[in-house]
């Protein structure tokens, strides 16, 4: 397993020895399919920006150099544009919406080159109890059943974006339980590890846990672990959406890396946070746990999305026990006069272990504002209670809105702070993630009052938190959205401005950057993002998407390390 710094070592010395032979691999090409000149190039390493020009063909950076004087196709003059490898998103849930729309625009708006979908709920497996997938795509309705066949379809159906994906322990598990709450018995746990074991070998770049709701809390630590077991022979990534972020958070993330540690796999922590502001200001803590692991030998990294509200759902306040048989099975619960008080109890004063969003925004209706297509869309809780005439038992009135909506209703919850949450952006294990999808600004795919991190996220990190104040260099910025999200997953090939890596590549203005979607106003792209470059090919021309669908999917595992050898 490689560390960070291994990867990029590697890289790096592979970076040096590929520019000393630029000169003949230019001379191998008469003529260039891209040259960028006069670009301001930061490389993704972290070192600092010089003054470069760049030229591809193919899919690949075939020269560097100070001046390159030949002929090209397409010659882009960057004079006042910073040149950076595509950014990777590590944590994003376009898993459908590349189907609806493989433009993916409203993640190339942002310089997104490369997605990794699969938290939790992977597209695949989804065999046995677990629906096959299925998605309207403009060609009709496109089907699968496991993570290999749900590759296909992304392949036929072409995306703007390049695809990893994780298989997800949530996935995996409905797949042999359904919607029971019952103890696997041990046969069952043997269909699971063969089902993460052939997501592996069908291309998944990990494992990815979510065990703060059902099915992955269902899980036990040590469930947990026999399931990482299974990508460690190939090296897979562990990432986990910690099982409590508020007043468990920290055995939440002990558990996390006692898990790594067990399974010897890499561990990745998504989206790290404190959100429950009874423990705000307490991040150094978390930061001393992992970097106790880390000095343990377990390689612990972690991302955040430069936000300070996360997305969730409004049923999140309804307690783990009464999902059991899934919506169908909770809405008979939230109407039953039997069980119904008994889940406004367990709302209004908590269960031990059980991360509460009601309680962890302090029980402030006006923090919780909903996101998903919806009549109140927009609208902070508060102002929904007062349009619905409702003064006392709000909670009643949350399960009754809850009924009348089928169960769900996408909701953003403003539950963690900003000092927590840029102590964390700062240490050199951290990089970002979006934790967003690939909406449009119009068209079908403009849903719902979507959180602002769908469109905003890296341009965001580098105009806001960079530029104007200073958070970290723009060469920091853009590494943790680069290199190190590429070393998490193995992307040898990918993350870095260097001969002979793919031509994934983003310019962008650093003076004039910025995210400008808002919580009330979401439907907005970014400013700033001028080219961006998938594989080779110019997919965001001077601002605008072109059309062009040259991302892959990118098969991270197939085999184990022992048959690589």
């Amino acid at each position: 397993m490689y560390s960070l710094k291994t990867w990029l070592l590697y890289s790096l010395l592979f970076s040096v020895a590929m520019i000393k032979v630029s000169a003949l691999n230019a001379a191998e090409h008469d003529q260039y399919d891209v040259l960028i000149k006069n670009a301001r190039v930061i490389d993704g390493s972290g070192r600092p920006w010089a003054w470069l020009d760049v030229a591809t063909v193919g899919d690949r950076i075939v020269a560097i150099s100070r001046n390159i004087d030949k002929p090209a196709r397409k010659t882009i003059d960057a004079t006042g544009l910073v040149l950076t490898p595509g950014f990777i998103d590590i944590h994003s849930h376009s898993d459908s919406l590349l189907l609806r729309d493989g433009r993916a625009l409203g993640k190339i708006h942002q310089g997104v080159t490369t997605e990794v979908l699969g938290e939790g709920f992977s597209a695949g497996p989804a065999l046995g109890m677990r629906p096959g997938g299925a998605v309207m795509t403009p060609q009709g309705i496109a089907r699968w059943n496991t993570l290999a066949e749900y590759f296909s379809v992304l392949e036929k159906q072409r995306t703007s974006v390049n695809v990893v994906s994780y298989v997800g322990l949530a996935a995996v598990w409905e797949c042999v339980m359904g919607k029971s709450f019952d103890r696997p018995t041990e046969q069952q746990f043997l269909q699971m590890e063969q089902l993460v074991r052939q997501a592996m070998l069908d291309g998944a770049g990990g494992l990815s846990s979510q065990v703060m709701t059902p099915p992955g809390s269902l899980a036990e630590t040590r469930d947990v672990v026999r399931l990482a077991r299974q990508i460690s022979p190939f090296d897979g990534l562990f990432s986990i959406h910690i099982r409590n972020e508020g007043l468990g958070v920290f055995d939440a993330v002990e558990e996390a890396i006692d898990v790594a540690r067990q399974a010897e796999v890499r561990l990745d922590i998504i989206h790290l946070k404190i959100a429950d502001q009874k423990y705000w200001g307490k991040m150094n803590r978390l930061i001393e746990i992992i970097d106790n692991a880390r000095d343990e030998g377990i390689d612990v990294q972690a991302n955040v999305y430069p936000y300070t509200r996360g997305n969730n759902n409004l049923k999140s306040i309804v307690p783990p026990w009464a999902h059991e048989g899934g919506d169908k099975k909770m809405l008979e619960r939230l109407a039953s006069t039997e069980t119904r008080e008994r889940i406004i109890a367990d709302a209004e004063n908590g269960i031990e272990g059980w991360y509460n969003h009601y309680t962890a925004v302090g029980k402030d209706w006006g923090r919780m504002l909903i996101s998903g297509e919806h009549q109140y869309k927009g609208l902070t809780m508060d102002r929904v209670f007062a349009l619905r005439g409702t003064r006392n038992n709000k909670l009643a009135d949350m399960l009754d809105l809850l009924i009348e909506n089928g169960g769900g209703i996408s909701t953003v919850f403003a539950h963690h702070d900003e000092p927590d949450m840029l102590l964390a952006l700062r240490q050199p294990w951290c990089s970002v993630g979006s934790d967003g999808s690939a909406y449009a600004v119009e068209g079908p795919l403009r849903q719902g009052n979507p959180h602002p991190r769908n469109f905003g996220t890296f341009p965001r990190l580098l105009g806001y938190y960079s530029r104007d104040r200073q958070i970290l260099s723009l060469e920091s910025a853009v590494q943790k959205i680069t290199s190190l999200n590429a070393a998490k997953l193995n992307l040898d090939d990918r993350g870095l401005v260097a001969v002979g890596k793919k031509a994934d590549l983003v310019l962008f203005d650093a003076k004039v950057i910025i995210d400008k979607s808002e919580y009330t106003a979401p439907f907005q792209y970014p400013k700033g993002i001028a080219y961006v470059i998938v594989n080779g090919e110019l997919t965001l021309t001077r601002g605008k998407h072109n059309g062009t669908k040259a991302g892959r999917v990118l098969r991270l595992s197939e085999r184990p390390r022992d048959e690589l050898r």
